[in-house]
Formats: C-alpha cells, sequence, structure tokens
C-alpha cells in the first residue's frame, strides 16, 4: 500500500466526515487506507465511523492528545508513507498522491508538505522557515519582519512554483516515510497538543529535507474541537506548554532562559500596543500567555 492517511478526531463528526469524503472523492493516483482514531468523542463519532466500511476506525476510551493518537494508529499503518491529515481539512486536489510521489522520487527529503488555504481559500500556515530557537523569538518579537524580508513570498505558504526546504510543516498535512517514522518513535509523546510538529520535523531533518511542495493543496478550515470564537484559556495553556516542551527537549537550559525573556518582552510590548489599539481580545490573549510563560519559568526554576 502507498499511503496511510491518519486523521485523529475528537468531536469533530462532521468536519471529519466531510474531510473522508473528500479523500476518497480526490485521490485516484495512489492506493491508500483511512484510519480514524478517536480521542474518546462523545458527539455519535463512535457510531457514525465504526459503521463506515471505507476507514479503519479506532476508539479510545480517554483523550490522549495528538500526538500520542497518531502514534498508535501509526502502529497500525500498512501504507509505505504515512500522511497526517487534520480532521478540519479539505483535499482542494489530489494532494495526497502529489505528495506520495514526491517522497517516492527525493530520498534526500524526510517530510513533506503542500499549501493550506483557509476556508475562503486565502493563503494559511503551511509550515515556518525557522524552528523555535533565540532566532525564531527576535523575529517574533519585531513582528516576523526578518523573516518577511528574507522569504518575501514563502515566509508561511510557498506562492512559488517550486519545492522549498523550510523549518517544519504544520501537522495538518505532514507526510513521511514510514520506516522512518518509526525509527524515530513518532510523536514525542509529552506533547498533548502543539509543536509535537515541530519537534518531530527537528528529529527527522537529521535524517533528510523538509520540504513544503506547492503542487499540493488542501484547504484547512482550523476550528476543529476548540471552536475559533474568543480566547480559550485551553489552547493557549496547551500552546505555551508545547512551545516549554519542545525548547526543553531541543535546546540548553541557558539557550531557553535567553529564549523565555526575548519572549516575554514580545507578549508584554505587543500587548501594550494591543491594549492602546483597542484590541482587547489580542490584549488579553498576551497577558494570559504572559502568566503561563511565568509560571512555567519558575517551574524551572524551582526544579534546579
Amino acid at each position: 500500500m502507498d499511503v496511510s492517511i491518519i486523521i485523529v478526531n475528537y468531536n469533530t463528526l462532521l468536519t471529519t466526515a466531510a474531510c473522508i469524503d473528500r479523500i476518497v472523492e480526490a485521490t485516484i493516483g495512489v492506493t491508500f487506507e483511512i484510519i480514524i482514531f478517536d480521542n474518546a468523542s462523545t458527539d455519535g463519532s463512535r457510531e457514525h465511523f465504526s459503521a463506515d466500511r471505507r476507514v479503519s476506525y479506532i476508539y479510545h476510551h480517554e483523550n490522549i492528545g495528538f500526538g500520542r493518537a497518531n502514534n498508535q494508529a501509526l502502529e497500525r499503518a500498512r501504507g509505505r508513507n504515512i500522511l497526517f491529515l487534520n480532521p478540519d481539512t479539505l483535499l482542494v486536489n489530489d494532494a495526497v498522491s502529489i505528495l506520495c510521489n514526491y517522497l517516492d522520487r527525493n530520498a534526500d527529503v524526510a517530510v513533506v508538505g503542500g499549501d493550506l488555504f483557509d476556508e475562503r481559500m486565502r493563503p494559511a500556515l503551511s509550515f515556518r522557515r525557522l524552528r523555535p530557537s533565540i532566532w525564531w523569538e527576535l523575529s517574533l518579537l519585531l513582528w516576523q519582519l526578518p523573516q518577511r524580508l528574507c522569504f518575501p513570498r514563502c515566509w508561511y505558504f510557498n506562492r512559488t512554483i517550486r519545492p522549498i526546504d523550510v523549518g517544519y510543516i504544520t501537522g495538518a498535512d505532514l507526510m513521511a516515510r514510514r520506516a522512518d517514522l518509526l525509527a524515530a518513535k513518532g510523536f514525542a509523546p509529552e506533547f498533548f497538543m502543539y509543536y509535537e510538529d515541530t519537534d518531530l520535523c527537528h528529529r527527522l531533518n537529521k535524517t533528510g529535507r523538509i520540504v513544503a511542495l506547492p503542487d499540493a493543496q488542501i484547504q484547512h478550515l482550523e476550528g476543529g474541537s476548540f471552536g475559533t470564537h474568543g480566547i480559550n484559556p485551553r489552547r493557549v495553556l496547551l500552546t505555551e506548554q508545547g512551545r516549554h516542551i519542545y525548547y526543553q527537549r531541543n535546546h540548553s537550559p541557558r539557550h531557553h532562559s535567553i529564549a523565555n525573556r526575548i519572549y516575554m518582552l514580545t507578549l508584554r510590548l505587543h500587548g501594550a500596543i494591543h491594549r492602546l489599539l483597542r484590541h482587547h481580545t489580542r490584549a488579553a490573549d498576551y497577558a494570559l500567555r504572559l502568566k503561563i510563560v511565568k509560571d512555567l519559568q519558575r517551574s524551572i526554576q524551582s526544579a534546579r
């Protein structure tokens, strides 16, 4: 089998069902299987997907997070290549075949992903040219100006007609070889959600390039199990915890400390500007992130 498509579902019955329908309609160039790993959904997903003969359905009695769920599904996968696909995505073209064929033709590539579009088919975050580091934090402090200047047409979305090397592919549509994923032991289990894709790309980059392929096009509706309105404190917490874990796993304590100081400066500065502009929701988001980062920083210091 060419590709195993793994989708983690958590109370996203309608979007996951639409995603499956589009996969079946659009994928014609390769053989594939669809594996749905369900993180204890209560929205009727279990009844619906267990009866869908187009998929292999795995129900888990608790929500174990994105990375661990993908890892368990990976154990069942039979495909030569694995595509981790978000449930809130819709294939625009035969993206699965395009990604698979590119990976097969390029032995020096470890990870490949396509261009993502939002619900209005506007360019959406598909990758980043850098991975989290002091330089990443300095770029964020300067409103990503360094990346915008260095990569004016493709700092988060590939507007060219050629593949480009990037820092990481977002986990919404990440394809890698099954053998490489098993050798790397999949996603790091410390992450519940967020930054686990960045960490995986960091590790797989040691065996090959990370490539963004514009030919493969996928719509990413974004929202999923968290919704999209206002601030979701749990989402913010998981994001900041993921960032914290990434730095702990991949950088020295000194590097982590310097990066945190720059990040906290960013949160204070950007938050103050949003308050002046009366962007109350954005300002509140920065304030919440700052509090969480401070708490995580204290936990590091107390552990020493």
